[in-house]
């Protein structure tokens, strides 16, 4: 469900699977969605406009239904597939994501490294390298003069991480999220490895950019992430980060207009829940604010004069949630558990709601780029 908070003024955009149809690219308005896929076949079509807001708000559509029925109706295990469904609010953009943009989490992936991703190794290896880094690292710039200086400490004691060098090193961490079309939408089920025994969620704002480089708007995401996977090798980064159902999207996107800017992105605090059917709970926030680099040098780390992407894409920009409270066994840590609820949410952009699955038991993504192409040229939209 969208957050409370979310403006009715908010220029937000989603995608819908209409039953005998496809997909199509709807608008919010109120409690209702308008299809405009007449008009923009694609998501990736609206968000090249020079001004997405604009042609969103001048768009002619006809009514989808009603928001709440179509947001529930995404959930497998509840669907009636005779009546539409939310999607992912993306299609044809490259999914990327950043890593290690925020002092807490950095610290975290140096742990998961030391731990080689034994979880029950990571309380005493956290006190060491908090020992050793010291101070606030939040004040330190990525690759200014400071950040060398504490490198060359750190490789002097030992410490040094290759998590280090992209946290506060020159060269941000840009990596492939998920394929084209795969991510998943509002109320669908994110996938963790069956052979993970230490992962957990990430809230993060995702960058919503056009070909040209230029930020049109951002969602909400939920970065996957399987922390003994990686811990045990930063090669193994694909496979612990793009499985099935592993990179959730949404609710919607909301494109920037004279209510909604970046500078309000810089702002954010995300709250996370996660509520377990064993009666678990956890909470957390990310703030914005203490991002270590701005979101206009992450996306310009990810699309430049050297990387193209003539569909746009998006960007996760990273999370500084690194839950260390134990569920279980002392020692050990956050894990996910089959059945979680994870919702992610902030004033706006709305709430992203996903129930945590193996990634095997996920509903099975099967709808690629072929496909989308055939199905809009037989609904002549193409």
């Amino acid at each position: 469900m969208s957050h409370p908070d979310v403006p009715a003024s908010a220029s937000l955009a989603g995608r819908v699977w209409l039953p005998d149809v496809g997909p199509a690219v709807v608008r919010v308005e109120g409690d209702s969605l308008t299809d405009i896929t007449a008009i923009f076949p694609t998501m990736r079509d609206l968000c090249e406009m020079k001004n997405p807001a604009e042609a969103l708000a001048a768009a002619e559509g006809k009514s989808v239904g009603k928001l709440a029925d179509v947001l529930a109706n995404a959930d497998p295990a509840r669907r009636n597939a005779a009546k539409p469904w939310a999607l992912s609010p993306i299609d044809l953009q490259a999914v990327k994501a950043a890593g290690v943009t925020f002092a807490v989490s950095m610290l975290e992936r140096v742990i998961e490294e030391k731990a080689r991703g034994d979880a029950a190794a990571a309380a005493g290896i956290r006190e060491k390298i908090n020992e050793l880094v010291g101070g606030d690292l939040r004040a330190i710039k990525p690759g200014s003069p400071a950040a060398m200086e504490l490198k060359a400490a750190l490789i002097k004691a030992g410490a040094w991480s290759q998590y280090l060098e992209v946290g506060i090193g020159p060269d941000a961490e840009i990596f492939t999220k998920a394929p084209v079309l795969s991510s998943v939408g509002p109320n669908m089920e994110v996938g963790i490895h069956p052979k993970s025994s230490w992962n957990n969620p990430e809230p993060e704002v995702v960058m919503v950019v056009a070909s040209t480089g230029k930020i049109v708007g951002a969602t909400l995401g939920n970065d996957v992430n399987l922390r003994d996977f990686e811990g045990r090798s930063a090669l193994l980064l694909g496979k612990a980060k793009d499985n099935n159902a592993s990179a959730a999207l949404g609710p919607f996107i909301r494109f920037f207009d004279a209510g909604f800017s970046l500078d309000d992105v810089r702002q954010s605090e995300l709250s996370m829940k996660v509520t377990g059917k064993d009666g678990f709970v956890m909470q957390g926030v990310s703030n914005m604010a203490r991002i270590s680099r701005d979101p206009t040098e992450i996306v310009a780390n990810a699309i430049n004069d050297n990387h193209a992407y003539p569909d746009g894409l998006v960007v996760y920009l990273g999370t500084m949630f690194a839950p260390v409270d134990d569920r279980g066994e002392e020692g050990k840590g956050f894990t996910h558990h089959v059945g979680d609820i994870v919702e992610i949410a902030t004033p706006h952009l709305g709430t992203l709601r996903n129930r945590v699955v193996l990634c095997g038991q996920a509903q099975r993504w099967d709808f690629g780029i072929a496909d989308l192409m055939r199905n809009l040229a037989r609904r002549g939209l193409l």
